[in-house]
């Protein structure tokens, strides 16, 4: 088995590289590669660290066949194409509390020197002109401080406003009243917070719902003595419509740390008298650096090296101790998808797995994911627990997941349910002190473990069946381990579970086939990590 790599394209601190060194990673730091050199050099490698130079594109991952992680040290992950990373099933990270402090400080910092003047008033005094009259400022405390988005960095910013005096309000759709008032702030709907806040503060992503989310309709609604500040990301401000209100006095002033387009030479925005420009500075601390540093690399070789996700973007999260705990479930919920895939006669519609009893205390979406993955995985390569929603989504089938914590007749147990246009088959499983086992088929009950190789059969009730099946064994030389049968009732339809002690080829199972009785027959291999 080769040797772990992980490539480090950016700056970073060094405490990234001690990290991935100290796990038994191989890591090579290169941070002025050009985009070609990237390109040519990232086939060989696992994972790739990041911060905002490198451009993860689709020309990028068509070159990393072995690219299973990329972490990005810090929030936004603009560079990184998220949607083409999920359809070839490399996971994204970030780090959205390593540098939250660093840049709420920021836009706490661009408050106080855009209310004093401080840039502008410590450029004229160096120049010796002392313009003390010129240079007349505005208390916060006791003003209106209106934030927009209250995640991690809008609750910081928060907490520490109210520390200095000022009142605070808040805009967010997922911001709950108790959690505002846990905060000691005050819920509001988007107008209202334009209308009445004294300072208006971003701290929401960039998203199609966020972008120009300040444009010039939103410039209108603010007071025109009230300030506007941006450390978030560029592109949530119309700056046109900024500069326009500036200049034209319908705001008194803003400050930005970010723009739409970085590195920013040029900008409405730049030389106005009453506008304060910092380089994307809120997340430039050496404390906040490390910090990211150290837990992307964290991240990145926990994936690695357990399977454990933190902080993805497009999988679902998985602490190193979850995957402990969910191993066992994990790989019932592939064999119960492989299982019911095969049972498929035509195309695929709807997913529903249900999950019933103690195991609907645990985190159930890896197990959720795992399942689609397996039963896609039957007739299309490339399906992992990255991807497989998305491509279910995008074949329009429909995925849903219900809970049931009574269970009566088993301690846990998963019924995965696979619907055709005109069929519906379903599979169910549980496990028994951690081992797996099959416990129904279409409704038919029947217990057998998941041996290494199994045939599944599925026939008219009739006697002389498993006679037939049983001289069929042994006329090519099958020697069947166990057998396990279920029926739905006398006559009508039964099935089986024969653990083999070897393989059968398909002329073997098409001779099966042929057998009077018989409806349907297939083969599975199965080991104790999964299904084959």
């Amino acid at each position: 088995m080769s040797k772990i790599r992980v490539l480090i394209s950016d700056k970073m601190s060094n405490q990234a590289s001690t990290v991935f060194a100290e796990r038994g990673i191989e890591v090579v730091s290169s941070p002025k590669l050009s985009e070609d050199e990237i390109n040519e050099l990232i086939c060989d490698f696992d994972g790739l660290a990041v911060r905002s130079s490198t451009k993860v594109t689709s020309k990028l991952l068509a070159s990393a066949p072995r690219l299973k992680v990329v972490g990005r040290a810090g929030i936004g992950v603009d560079n990184i194409d998220v949607n083409a990373c999920s359809e070839k099933g490399v996971v994204v990270m970030n780090t959205p509390f390593g540098n939250a402090v660093t840049t709420a400080e920021h836009s706490l910092a661009m408050m106080f020197s855009l209310a004093r003047h401080i840039p502008q008033a410590n450029i004229s005094t160096h120049k010796g002109l002392w313009e003390k009259s010129k240079f007349m400022g505005s208390e916060l405390s006791g003003k209106l401080l209106g934030i927009v988005g209250a995640g991690n960095i809008g609750s910081i910013v928060a907490k520490k406003a109210l520390g200095v005096g000022l009142r605070v309000q808040a805009y967010d759709p997922l911001l709950t009243t108790e959690r505002a008032e846990s905060i000691g702030i005050r819920k509001v709907d988007l107008d209202v917070l334009l209308e009445t806040s004294d300072i208006v503060s971003l701290h929401v992503p960039k998203t199609p719902d966020t972008t120009n989310i300040i444009d010039g309709a939103a410039l209108n609604r603010m007071k025109s003595d009230s300030i506007l500040i941006n450390c978030a990301r560029g592109g949530l401000v119309d700056e046109s419509a900024l500069a326009s209100a500036l200049k034209e006095n319908r705001l008194r002033g803003a400050a930005l740390d970010v723009f739409e387009d970085e590195p920013a030479r040029e900008n409405a925005l730049f030389g106005l008298p009453n506008v304060i420009c910092t380089p994307h500075l809120g997340a430039s601390t050496q404390e906040a650096q490390e910090k990211v540093a150290i837990q992307i690399a964290e991240q990145i070789s926990e994936y690695l090296l357990e399977g454990a996700i933190r902080n993805a973007l497009n999988a679902p999260n998985l602490t190193a101790e979850e995957a402990v705990q969910l191993g066992p479930y994990l790989t019932l919920a592939e064999k119960l998808g492989t299982f019911a895939a095969h049972l498929l006669d035509t195309s695929l519609r709807a997913i529903t797995v249900t999950f019933n009893g103690d195991i609907t205390k645990l985190n159930l979406e890896p197990i959720m994911t795992k399942v689609v993955q397996s039963v896609l995985g039957r007739s299309m390569e490339s399906i992992n627990a990255v991807n497989a929603q998305l491509v279910a989504r995008d074949l329009g089938i429909e995925v849903t997941m219900s809970r049931n914590e009574s269970e009566t007749e088993y301690h846990n147990r998963i019924s995965v349910t696979l619907a055709t246009e005109q069929n519906s088959y379903s599979v169910e499983g549980t496990l028994y002190r951690k081992h797996d086992r099959l416990v129904s088929v279409n409704g038919i009950k029947l217990e057998s473990e998941f041996g290494e190789y199994m045939l599944y059969i599925t026939n008219l009730d009739k006697p002389g069946v498993i006679g037939a099946v049983g001289s069929f064994a042994a006329n090519e030389g099958i020697n069947i381990a166990n057998m396990h049968l279920g029926r739905t009732e006398y006559g009508c339809e039964a099935n089986g579970i024969l653990e083999l002690d070897a393989p059968i080829t398909a002329e073997q199972l098409s001779t099966l086939h042929q057998l009077e009785h018989v409806k349907s027959a297939f083969f599975l291999r199965f080991s104790e990590s999964g299904s084959r």
